[in-house]
């Protein structure tokens, strides 16, 4: 039988590839632990990313408070020096309402019926009806109650037995208060025991 010549093998670049892979038990080995010491550089880079970012999240979480802290103390300042001016202002008209109430108690009474007397009246009227659209109220002390030293000024003691002592004896200057607040005392004068020396003879 005639021999055929043996034909070159025809390998493909996949069986070369695969020839040239070092399989062996060592290689493999050492190819795990690069891969694993990869991973691990991999996932402690991850790590520092994440409390990197963690570190510039909590800095403008602190940032962005002192900015909403500064904005709330600013907004305050500028609300109590508006309230402060508004304050002065207030009392600056009171001075005005004042001058009002001594002009119109210090009236002649040839001129109670005047028209020139009732425009003043009605000025006045205007006057306590602007206050009264701004917060502003007449602190009650009427003659007979309790002196309150949160409300009144106590600046005369009168001697008398027709009331108690410590009670309102007369108003000498109107006081106010602005919503909740003092704005101004009540000047008063208050009843006090009559001593040994105040009784006449």
């Amino acid at each position: 039988m005639p021999s055929h010549p043996s034909r070159p093998s025809h390998r493909t670049r996949a069986q070369e590839r695969i020839d040239e892979i070092d399989v062996s038990p060592t290689k493999l080995l050492a190819e795990i632990e690069r891969l694993k010491g990869e991973a691990e550089a991999a996932r402690a880079q991850a790590e520092a990313a994440r409390a990197q970012a963690d570190e510039y999240l909590t800095a403008l979480q602190r940032e962005r408070a002192e900015f909403l802290n500064f904005k709330r103390r600013t907004t305050e300042d500028r609300q109590r020096d508006l309230g402060l001016a508004a304050e002065d202002l207030l009392r600056k008209v009171l001075a005005v309402a004042d001058d009002f109430d001594r002009a119109i108690e210090a009236r002649p009474e040839a001129i109670a019926q005047d028209p020139w007397f009732e425009g003043i009246s009605a000025i006045d009227r205007k006057l306590r009806l602007l206050l009264e659209s701004e917060g502003v109220s007449a602190i009650d002390a009427t003659p007979g109650i309790p002196f309150d030293p949160r409300e009144h000024e106590a600046i005369a003691t009168v001697p008398t037995t027709e009331q108690r002592e410590g009670d309102v004896v007369e108003q000498v200057r109107r006081g106010y208060r602005l919503r909740d607040r003092v704005l101004r005392p009540a000047l008063v004068a208050v009843a006090a025991t009559p001593t040994t020396k105040d009784l006449p003879n």
